[in-house]
């Protein structure tokens, strides 16, 4: 088990929503005889062009950036879940409207179709979680569809269908089993994708509006000073790669025991 990488991300969420209890530097203080001074002892990671102090504006960004993603990629995999179990089991005209939505929302880049639904809305964290969602529950769906064909083809299936068990007694008790290891996958690779889309938009101005702030929004305000103040975008750039890379680790492995387990089986 990638313990290293559940120790990280264990870390990272004790630091985002417990941090302030042990630094109480106000993320939101300006002070202008503390413009872009480099990490040192009385601000340990540095502060921006406004003389706020970057470890605790990562404190605070860093609640944002994990509600989002974790509440983005929760949605966005029940919404996956659902929809292609029954895709799967009921198969037919459902089946056939399921292709046609997936294909509709798959005609267009999927960062695209963010930056467009976010361009005509004020973007704050239950509006990106709500679009990040929206825009994120397909290739899940199509997992759990394919794998859902494959449970539906089953004898013992056939013979429940046959015997008029309840339907959704048939798809808690029997396809939910084998359907979780798939969406926890899903789930882990959803969280990341979810924060990089939401600091991809922060970072083009389209993401949390000031006063709130991600850690998307912090790395976008360092770009203009990245020459002289590294420090300003180069934390909120290394929390985002630790995130990501800790869940990608955690669902090749959980994707590793799924497949051990298919071959056993």
């Amino acid at each position: 088990m990638p313990r290293f990488s559940v120790f990280i991300l264990v870390f990272i969420f004790f630091f985002s929503f417990f941090g302030s209890l042990f630094y109480s530097l106000d993320p939101y203080s300006l002070d202008g005889t503390a413009i872009l001074i480099p990490p040192s002892m009385e601000h340990l990671l540095g502060t921006d062009r406004l003389g706020r102090d970057i470890l605790a504006r990562l404190i605070e960004g860093g609640k944002v950036s994990l509600v989002i993603g974790v509440g983005s990629a929760f949605i966005a995999s029940v919404i996956g879940l659902v929809l292609g179990s029954l895709a799967g089991y009921f198969r037919g005209g459902i089946d056939k409207g399921f292709v046609i939505l997936v294909d509709l929302f798959l005609t267009f880049p999927t960062f695209f179709l963010l930056l467009a639904l976010v361009s005509y809305v004020n973007a704050s964290a239950w509006i990106l979680i709500v679009i990040i969602s929206v825009t994120g529950w397909m290739t899940t769906a199509r997992l759990i569809r394919s794998e859902s064909f494959q449970i539906t083809s089953q004898p013992y299936i056939k013979i429940l269908n046959i015997a008029k068990v309840s339907k959704l007694k048939i798809l808690f008790k029997y396809y939910a089993p084998i359907l979780a290891p798939i969406y926890f996958v899903s789930f882990t690779f959803g969280v990341g994708g979810a924060i990089l889309a939401e600091s991809g938009l922060s970072f083009l101005g389209l993401g949390i509006v000031a006063p709130q702030m991600s850690w998307g929004t912090i790395l976008s305000s360092g770009k203009d000073v990245i020459e002289i103040a590294w420090w300003v975008s180069f934390f909120p750039g290394l929390m985002i790669f630790l995130v990501t890379f800790s869940l990608i680790n955690i669902s090749n492995y959980l994707q590793q025991l799924t497949n051990q387990k298919e071959i056993r089986n």
